[in-house]
Order: structure tokens, then C-alpha cells, then sequence
């Protein structure tokens, strides 16, 4: 499989995914099917929604590999979140998938 070539800027590793705009919302579903977490294409939230689309479409899951390719997707926003915790959540939140057992599903709504 060939992955876009990402750089150290957020804007143009974005530009590289596919647009997600007919959905609306997608929730993150832990190994024991409890929802986790909802991005909502909406302002803020919208660049993310396609962060985590991506991946999953592109990797399954977001799993330990798709956590750290997200991680230099958001590029800069990547170094903010590891001076800011707290800051960026869904950036926060692939920090911490370590492990095959912390991988999320991700589901379209």
C-alpha cells in the first residue's frame, strides 16, 4: 500500500486525505464495543473527523501502526498537544494507543 507522502505542516497532510463531507460524525469504539469518543465534521472538530476516517479506511482501525501515522499527520498540532495535554484530545488520544489491546473501531454516523 502507498501512503501520501506527510510533511510538518497540518494544512497539506490534510489536503492529501479524502474530503468526509456527507458525514456527519463518526464514534471511536473500544475492543469491548463501548463508544469511547464522537468527532463531528464540524468546525474544530472537521479535520480530525478526517484524520481518523482515513486512517481507519486505510489501516482498519486505529491501532498502534495507524496512531503514530496520525501523529505525523497532525504535524505541528502533534508537538501543542505533547507541551499542551489536554489541548488537543484527538490528538491526545492516539498518544495513547500503545497496544494492539487499545485499538479503536471507527464508525460512521
Amino acid at each position: 500500500m502507498q501512503l501520501p507522502s506527510f510533511n510538518d505542516k497540518f494544512s497539506d497532510n490534510l489536503s492529501l486525505l479524502p474530503a468526509m463531507d456527507t458525514v456527519a460524525a463518526i464514534e471511536l469504539v473500544d475492543q469491548s464495543g463501548t463508544p469511547v469518543a464522537k468527532i463531528e465534521n464540524k468546525p474544530g472538530q472537521a479535520g480530525s473527523l478526517r484524520v481518523y476516517g482515513w486512517l481507519a479506511e486505510t489501516l482498519g482501525a486505529i491501532t498502534p501502526e495507524a496512531a503514530a501515522l496520525g501523529l505525523k499527520i497532525y504535524a505541528e498540532h502533534t508537538q501543542d498537544a505533547r507541551a499542551n495535554p489536554g489541548k488537543h484530545p484527538n490528538i491526545d488520544r492516539l498518544f495513547n494507543i500503545q497496544t494492539p489491546a487499545q485499538t479503536l473501531q471507527v464508525k460512521g454516523l
